[in-house]
């Protein structure tokens, strides 16, 4: 277990590579920062030459690559972060030096046990990407398939266990504290990015994620997913189909092309759609470095490290708050939030659907350009304070794509309405999924579960109060006070004394070392 004062050591360097890029300054004047972190800040920046202006994407960047992906998952978080950092870490790119081929080439080679000859007759040594968690390089399969190969970085996997420790020591300490970071949820938040960043170095599983989204998306009309060579992909290796097409955030060559760009746009946005409202298990790092599009008009997506989920019911709620937003049923979508319990019961129903318009109808028959992202997010987050709305992680994945396929297709078609091209999705899903017909097909199936689940359940009961017999029951014992109950209920002793004084004397010493006092 890694001892506190690690931990302290590590949040004060890195504090301190944040401070020389300026991005300490906002967490020290946000009046709803704690004390204790407010002092830990003017700690970390003291001595240091601040920029002007603030890098947050380059300090998050100098910082390291589990400080690459967190910097890219707060930037859908300006609650946590602020909307001038939130903006800037938007442009924060995963991308590093690339480690030498001969090194990939002994990791390779070691995880398959097999030299790299027998798995392909060609690699390029030069990657064509390299991020903080992997590399890739164009390879030819010994069957002569062209291929990606996409590699972790040699010991990526310990460097992030260390510093994901380091960043869930530090979210539970700034959630006790109560106040504004306890309603934030700053563990939840940390937990959620491990599971994700957990995800991203098994690469099984995005093979496995690539595989189960193909699957899910075989009936969508150009929209592909590369297929996984199984034979050479394990937890360090993934092989995947190689892609000749156009970056879509290439915008000139699409037109070169003779791409329709807003039938695009449309296409994009449908297909995420798609995924997350009809499947529940959605593409959740769809920048523009990762969709391309295909000679004949065919989306391309790839690197499925980051996936997301929707349960059914979530995906309900999702869907009923969308068509309320997109029809100005805020009424409903007020509702909606109350029954999911996003927000707690003894605020007002009416209340809560009147911010709700306050933030909604400025939005209505309006496209993307000619709305100010910056203020609906700052009415948006008011409202999740006024109404003492905690913050959703599961939801958080969502957001953050919803935000990045905004963004293409407003750059593909700036003048797309997201409102509009959701409508008739969400409304023809919402009358299959939800309509009278839908809710007893579910009634019926849910009942016709719960009938076969009864010989099972009692079968469960038999084994937990089986029939008489075998050994006598035995009678019950009498109520033993413990001694150190007694002790408990009478004063804790001089032993209570002497823990408090060893106790007190360690957070005195941790104190002083930290340099919060003396």
């Amino acid at each position: 277990m890694t001892r506190p004062s690690t931990h302290i050591w590590r949040l004060l360097k890195w504090g301190r590579t944040l401070a020389r890029h300026g991005a300490l300054r906002g967490i020290e004047r946000d009046p709803n920062t704690p004390a204790p972190v407010k002092r830990l800040v003017r700690i970390a920046r003291f001595g240091t030459i601040q920029p002007r202006e603030p890098d947050y994407a380059g300090a998050f960047r100098a910082v390291g690559p589990a400080a690459i992906k967190l910097g890219q998952s707060l930037a859908t978080r300006p609650d946590l972060v602020g909307d001038e950092a939130a903006h800037n870490l938007l442009s924060l790119q995963d991308n590093l030096p690339p480690v030498p081929f001969a090194e990939i080439k002994r990791h390779i080679e070691a995880s398959f046990e097999r030299p790299l000859k027998e798995l392909f007759s060609h690699v390029d040594p030069d990657p064509v990407g390299a991020a903080s968690i992997a590399q890739v390089h164009k390879g030819i399969t010994t069957e002569g398939r062209e291929v990606a190969i996409k590699v972790l970085r040699p010991g990526i996997r310990e460097k992030f266990a260390e510093d994901l420790a380091t960043y869930e020591w530090a979210a539970a300490h700034l959630e006790a504290l109560g106040g504004e970071a306890s309603r934030l949820r700053p563990r939840l938040t940390i937990a959620n990015f491990k599971r994700w960043t957990n995800r991203e170095l098994d690469l099984r599983r995005e093979a496995a994620s690539a595989s189960e989204l193909a699957e899910a998306m075989r009936g969508i009309e150009r929209y592909h997913i590369p297929d996984i060579d199984w034979d050479r992909t394990n937890g360090r290796v993934m092989t995947i189909e190689w892609i000749d097409g156009v970056k879509i955030s290439n915008r000139e060559a699409l037109i070169a092309a003779g791409h329709d760009l807003p039938e695009l746009a449309n296409r994009l946005v449908l297909a995420f759609l798609t995924q997350a409202i009809a499947g529940g298990f959605f593409h959740a790092d769809m920048h523009q470095g990762n969709l391309f599009v295909k000679d004949d008009g065919t989306i391309v997506a790839i690197d499925f490290g980051i996936m997301g989920r929707i349960d059914t019911q979530a995906r309900q709620w999702l869907a009923e708050i969308l068509y309320g937003l997109i029809t100005g049923d805020y009424k409903r979508v007020a509702e909606i939030h109350f029954e999911a319990q996003y927000v707690p019961s003894y605020h007002d129903v009416g209340e809560f659907a009147t911010a709700l318009r306050a933030v909604g109808e400025p939005m209505r028959g309006k496209p993307v350009s000619e709305l100010s992202v910056g203020q609906m997010l700052d009415g948006l987050f008011a409202i999740t304070r006024d109404f003492d709305m905690q913050t959703q992680p599961h939801l958080l994945l969502l957001q953050k794509t919803m935000v990045m396929v905004e963004g293409i297709a407003t750059q593909l078609d700036p003048s797309i309405n997201m409102w509009e091209t959701s409508a008739p999705y969400v409304r023809s899903w919402m009358r299959d999924e939800l309509g009278p017909e839908a809710a007893i097909a579910d009634r019926i199936r849910h009942d016709t579960e719960t009938l076969l689940r009864v010989p099972q359940l009692i079968r469960r009961l038999e084994e937990k109060f089986p029939p008489k017999g075998g050994a006598p029951e035995q009678p019950p014992l009498d109520e033993v006070e413990l001694i150190w109950d007694r002790r408990e209920k009478q004063g804790r002793g001089w032993i209570g004394y002497v823990m408090a004084a060893l106790v007190g004397g360690a957070l005195v010493f941790g104190g002083i070392e930290a340099g919060w006092l003396g």
